[in-house]
């Protein structure tokens, strides 16, 4: 782990410096506040020792610049002159703790194990909620200014939505931002891929089962509607719902109550529901693959995803976009795409979306020159 500590008294610096290396910490040092802030806007540090009493800029300035910086290290401060009230307002300015000199060897090790311990749980934290949440929205296009606009207006309602587009598009953010924007946010989010399950299994996915409903009901299960009661419930590909499972989901809608498999009893959900389909759904009543009624109850909003083809101008904030996060993803520093590879990239027919996109980026990433080149786009894209 990375550590720096900032003291303008050589000797702290250096004792600091030669406990926490017997420790097994990777420990740098900086003489006054001015340093300490290059040092940590070049070097991503674990942990920051930082004195309070320091000429030309004092700790509690150096905490305030990174903070302004968005410097996420956590920050112990020390000094052998503050009071209450100065600990006091280091804590409300971001710092970790405080240490007092003479500085204790016990307190620094188990302030410092505290501090790294936080700040790794904040990391989990934010690539979990990443997971669940999936990436963000990237474009500047106008039909994607129009989805986001729609998004904003129908969020806040707890209208059905149902979602349109190829696949690779990105419905399942526009699903996602439905949630998050909504006043069900905190309450769970619930996906079923309606085309991966077996039609003989997807009752007992979406309703649940009672304990000997079947052979290998061997205890009671509860669907996925009641899992999302209170929150949000997607089906994806729910062109491929088969038509019994189609009816009963209907009579969820219409009732707001659904039974399980195996059991009479009627269970009341509060679920927002929002469907996503890459088929004609009109086209599938034609045909008699889908419920007219069932059409109409999703479909009270309809979102249009545009293809990556009808979107183009974001194609350059989206190989930024993605760039960033594979490189960050792989701890390698971020690399650059010329001019040219970019507008090679624009003029390729994208049949695969946003998803065939993302996997050209990190293909050239791994494969390309420092800078990506045009002739790197016909070699390993074209």
């Amino acid at each position: 782990m990375k550590i720096l500590v900032v003291d303008d008294e050589r000797a702290i610096r250096n004792s600091m410096k030669d406990i926490l290396t017997d420790e097994g910490y990777d420990v740098d040092v900086a003489e006054d506040g001015n340093i300490a802030l290059e040092m940590a806007s070049k070097e991503k540090y674990n942990a920051i020792f930082c004195d309070i009493k320091m000429p030309n800029m004092d700790g509690i300035e150096v905490l305030e610049k990174f903070n302004q910086e968005g410097i996420e290290s956590a920050v112990i401060m020390i000094s052998g002159h503050a009071d209450i009230d100065t600990a006091v307002e280091c804590i409300k300015k971001g710092a970790f703790d405080f240490i007092q000199k003479p500085l204790d060897l016990n307190r620094i090790l188990i302030t410092l194990k505290n501090a790294t311990d936080k700040v790794s749980l904040v990391k989990e934290t934010k690539a979990l909620k990443k997971k669940v949440y999936g990436q963000q929205m990237i474009g500047e296009s106008a039909p994607i200014v129009h989805i986001k606009e729609m998004i904003e207006r129908v969020a806040p309602t707890d209208a059905r939505v149902l979602i349109t587009g190829s696949n690779g598009s990105g419905k399942e953010l526009v699903a996602r931002s439905l949630h998050q924007q909504s006043a069900r946010s905190s309450m769970p989010y619930v996906e079923v891929n309606c085309a991966a399950i077996p039609s003989e299994l997807i009752e007992s996915e979406l309703f649940g089962h009672e304990k000997g409903a079947f052979t290998s009901a061997i205890k009671q299960h509860k669907g996925k509607f009641e899992q999302a009661d209170g929150g949000t419930l997607f089906l994806d590909e729910i062109g491929d719902m088969s038509l019994p499972a189609q009816a009963k989901v209907l009579r969820v809608l219409q009732e707001k109550k659904l039974s399980r498999v195996g059991s009479d009893k009627d269970i009341e959900v509060d679920v927002r529901v929002i469907a996503a389909t890459n088929k004609d759904l009109k086209k599938e009543i034609e045909l008699g693959n889908f419920r007219e009624d069932l059409y109409h109850r999703l479909s009270v909003i309809v979102i249009k995803v545009p293809s990556l083809d009808e979107r183009k101008d974001d194609i350059p904030l989206l190989i930024s976009y993605f760039s960033e996060q594979i490189c960050g993803e792989t701890g390698k520093p971020v690399r650059k795409f010329a001019d040219a590879a970019i507008k090679a990239l624009q003029e390729k027919s994208w049949t695969g979306n946003i998803r065939e996109l993302r996997n050209v980026v990190e293909r050239l990433l791994i494969l390309g020159d420092d800078v990506i080149s045009v002739q790197n786009v016909k070699d390993y894209v074209l």
